[in-house]
Order: structure tokens, then C-alpha cells, then sequence
């Protein structure tokens, strides 16, 4: 039988699709993170008397397990997520892939996502992004997606609780720089939707003492991606040459690698390797 991914509201119960309902509705069985918010939505559709099963972080391997023996046994499955679209930082991919790999169907009922409206309304590029999900909390792990990110050239979404908006704005302004355009959107859909727009810098004094206080309701923060580097001179190509076969590296090797490592074409970093 079919896997049915349903996106919920990520608040406004309005934003509930048909096609949504009607597969809540006929569904065998409902995944869920948490069987009591999907029940007041349940409730809100006019759905009733359905079968509901957790799935959350800490038991979707074993709930992965449980749905293919249903949808082994003929019934069909919805899963739903707290809020948004199963398997976007939320349970859904795992029991996906074990659908797929025991040869069932698994259909997609799409809807509202928080990671691409906030991408939409930031005012930033949208031709190409990275979706990033929560970010490390610490450790080597986050120092070393800051990193990464800090020279990503798509635009940036990232999911914040308001307990760490202001350390995550702070983190990217430093390894991004100050000045690095950034949008902010708090409580999307909902009745306090806020946007907030501006620089890292500006953004992690507005959410550094607010975010310990006041604010609630998931956040999205999506940050401008890194601007082009300036082209490469042949002094640059020639200075990289030099270092390289200092190092020990073979003229291909160093034409290779310096070519890749400035993004010049090969021919002239060849070029330039011949002349020295």
C-alpha cells in the first residue's frame, strides 16, 4: 500500500489543504509526533475516530518498522509532523526510505513549509539556496558548519529556537562578517508573524537579550550567500605556482591544484607554470 507525507500548518489551521484532509481522513493509520496537537487538528478538519501512532525523533526507527508492517499488511499510512512537512527537520525520512526499500509507494502531499516561506519573503536570492536545518550546538561540529558556511555562495536557511537566535546571529557574523545581509521571521503564518531585516551584526544586537526573554515560536534565519571573489591576478596564479613547487608538488600537480584552488582556467595556470 502508500506511505501519504502530509504537511500540516505551521500555524494557521487555515493553511490545511484538502488533498490533506481527505488523506487524514481515509488514512488507516497517522504517524504523529505528538498524538494530542495532531488530535486538535484532527478535531479543527472534522476528522475523527483515527488511528494514531507516535513517531518523534526518539522512536521513528522502531515506528519506521511498525509502518511497514502495515503497509505490508494493506493499509495505508499517513505521517505528519508537528507542524510543516515530514522529513524537513522533523520525523519522516526515516520511515520513507524503509517504505521504499520494502517496495511500497510513498506519496507526498505537499504544503506548508517554514524553511522555504521564510526563504520567499526574506528578500534575498532565491534562484539558489542551502537548507541547513538547526545548526550544531556546539563543539567542533558547529565551529566547522560555521565554517562551511561561512563561503556558501546560495542563500542560507536556518531553523533557531528564540533560546539561541542571538548566539547563531553572533557566530555568523563572525565567521560571514558584520555586514552580511540576514532576515529574520518569528511565528510564521500566525497572528504575531514577525519579520525583522537587516546586517549579522544588527541582528545579533537585536536578538541577543530578547531572545533570552520575550520571544517565542520557532524562528528562521536566512542569510545572504557569499559574494564572488574578486577574479585572480596573474600575480596571484604565479605566487600560488610558486609556493606549490616549492612544496615539492609536480608542475601538473601544482597547475592542478592552484587552478581549482583560484579558479582560473588550466591552460593558464599551465601557461603561467612555463614561463617560470
Amino acid at each position: 500500500m502508500t506511505l501519504f507525507l502530509v504537511a500540516t500548518p505551521i500555524g494557521n489551521l487555515g493553511d490545511l489543504s484538502p488533498r490533506a484532509m481527505e488523506t487524514l481522513r481515509t488514512a488507516d493509520v497517522i504517524a504523529c509526533e505528538d498524538t494530542r496537537r495532531t488530535g486538535k487538528l484532527l478535531a479543527h478538519a472534522g476528522i475523527t475516530e483515527r488511528t494514531l501512532m507516535v513517531a518523534n525523533d526518539h522512536t521513528e526507527a522502531a515506528a519506521a518498522q511498525k509502518v511497514v508492517e502495515l503497509l505490508d499488511a494493506g493499509q495505508c499510512v499517513a505521517v505528519v509532523s508537528d507542524a510543516g512537512l515530514p522529513g524537513i527537520s522533523d520525523p519522516g525520512e526515516v520511515m520513507a526510505a524503509a517504505a521504499i526499500a520494502a517496495g511500497h509507494a510513498v506519496t507526498v502531499i505537499p504544503g506548508p513549509s517554514a524553511g522555504v516561506t521564510a526563504l520567499v519573503g526574506s528578500g534575498l536570492p532565491t534562484n539558489r539556496y542551502v537548507f541547513e536545518g538547526f545548526l550544531p550546538r556546539k563543539g567542533r561540529a558547529r565551529a566547522e558548519r560555521l565554517l562551511e558556511l561561512a563561503s556558501e555562495r546560495r542563500t542560507i536557511v536556518v531553523y533557531e529556537s528564540p533560546r539561541r537566535v542571538g548566539r547563531t546571529l553572533t557566530d555568523l557574523a563572525n565567521v560571514c562578517g558584520l555586514d552580511r545581509p540576514v532576515a529574520v521571521a518569528r511565528e510564521l503564518t500566525k497572528l504575531h508573524e514577525e519579520w525583522w531585516r537587516g546586517t549579522l551584526a544588527m541582528g545579533a544586537d537585536r536578538f541577543g537579550d530578547d531572545a533570552q526573554t520575550t520571544l517565542k515560536g520557532e524562528m528562521v534565519v536566512v542569510v545572504a550567500g557569499a559574494p564572488a571573489p574578486e577574479a585572480a591576478t596573474d600575480g596571484d596564479v604565479v605566487a600560488e605556482l610558486r609556493a606549490a613547487l616549492a612544496d615539492g608538488e609536480s608542475t601538473r600537480d601544482a597547475v592542478a591544484s592552484v587552478a581549482a584552488r583560484l579558479g582560473v582556467a588550466r591552460n593558464r595556470a599551465y601557461e603561467l607554470a612555463n614561463d617560470l
